[in-house]
């Protein structure tokens, strides 16, 4: 069974302008910390089968392909590298979803579902891993936050400042 992680925070927009911001499935290096850059290699940018790589370094890249859509709310990104699970997962999945806070006000609920292979020693893994993974997927949702708010790529700098004041 698939552990998961998940992770909340409230954008100061509306759903609508919030949605318009997470269906860019190019923008991902704005705002997920150690990305440098995304590339669209599906010819459908949005919905299901939308498929892009993102990249840590220059030539190694992680492929994510929508899963699920669900039009103004969010969708659910496979991760893998072709027809294999992206290393070293089993199985790993993240979702991004939208809900109306107030009129001005969004939640965005972020979750990674992921599993390991090697039977028990895995799922052993995995419990040591869940911590990492879970201030990684807050990081991903705070950084989105503001990414969002500002219009600005957030570096792992801003990331840094704004957990340190808050």
């Amino acid at each position: 069974m698939a552990k998961q992680v998940r992770a909340i925070e409230v954008i100061e927009l509306p759903l609508e302008q919030a949605w318009g911001k997470l269906r860019d499935l190019s923008r991902a290096h704005h705002y997920v910390p150690g990305i440098i850059n995304t590339e669209i290699v599906s010819e459908n940018t949005e919905g299901v089968g939308a498929s892009r790589y993102v990249y840590r370094k220059p030539a190694s890249y992680i492929q994510e392909t929508v899963e699920e859509w669900t039009d103004g709310h969010g969708f659910l990104i496979r991760l893998h590298k072709g027809d294999k699970p992206a290393a070293p997962f089993k199985s790993a999945s993240f979702r991004y979803q939208l809900e109306k806070e107030t009129q001005d006000r969004t939640r965005l609920i972020t979750t990674m579902s992921f599993q390991l292979p090697w039977g028990p020693v895995g799922t052993l893994l995995e419990n040591a891993l869940t911590g990492f993974i879970s201030r990684t997927v807050a990081d991903v949702a705070l950084a989105m936050k503001l990414y969002y708010e500002s219009g600005e790529p957030t570096t792992a700098s801003d990331l840094k400042t704004y957990k340190t004041q808050h």
